[in-house]
């Protein structure tokens, strides 16, 4: 794999270790797709550093099961925003 592909799949699995942020965040900070941190964070970084992986993947897990949450609130957020203007 090539080093500079390595050294960004690492900088994005701290990155989202240290803030939480979702893929789609993190795609726009780090200048990508978000496929491309998705298969980062999913394929590539498990060939790197295994216990890494296994920290983001909790991270990722986690926004999964809220996800319905964070939509339904922007969606609330949205007609509330209607509603008053």
């Amino acid at each position: 794999m090539n080093s500079a592909i390595s050294e960004r799949v690492k900088n994005e699995a701290l990155y989202i270790i240290d803030t939480e942020k979702t893929i789609r965040e993190i795609a726009a900070i780090f200048k990508v797709s978000k496929s491309t941190v998705h298969k980062d964070l999913h394929e590539r970084l498990l060939l790197i550093d295994e216990k890494l992986f296994m920290r983001v993947e909790k991270i990722l897990k986690y926004h999964i099961d809220v996800r319905h949450i964070r939509g339904g609130e922007s969606t609330r957020n949205k007609y509330l925003e209607q509603k008053y203007s």
